[in-house]
């Protein structure tokens, strides 16, 4: 099962959920079984809240996947869909695709790499 869109609440697709949980609701994501052909809608809400001082100061996390650029026809409709959804990111300035590379090369994406 993937989570193919994740929402705030206020966005599209949560309307209803805001009323009905209000402010405890943090997300709303659209899951989809393609085996069973179903989609759940899931929510995430706040239960409990209660004071924390953190010990030290936490280092945001670094990605050590490396990012690649792909070039992408834009009459490649269906292969910009599966980049999409394996993760990636269009880059207006490069005009590129972004991809982490094992993701890439998972596609076949090999022989379309750019040095970014």
């Amino acid at each position: 099962m993937e989570a193919r869109s994740t929402r705030r609440p206020g966005q599209k697709g949560t309307k209803k959920l805001l009323q009905k949980f209000g402010d405890r609701l943090i997300f709303v994501r659209y899951r989809y079984d393609p085996q069973r052909q179903r989609r759940f809608t899931t929510v995430e809400l706040i239960v409990d809240e209660s004071p924390w001082t953190p010990a030290s100061p936490i280092a945001p996390p670094t990605n050590t996947e490396e990012l690649v650029g792909i070039r992408i026809d834009l009459s490649e409709r269906s292969l910009r869909q599966k980049v999409k959804d394996a993760g990636g990111r269009w880059e207006r300035r490069s005009g590129l695709w972004l991809l982490p590379l094992r993701r890439a090369r998972a596609l076949g994406l090999k022989g379309r790499l750019v040095s970014l």
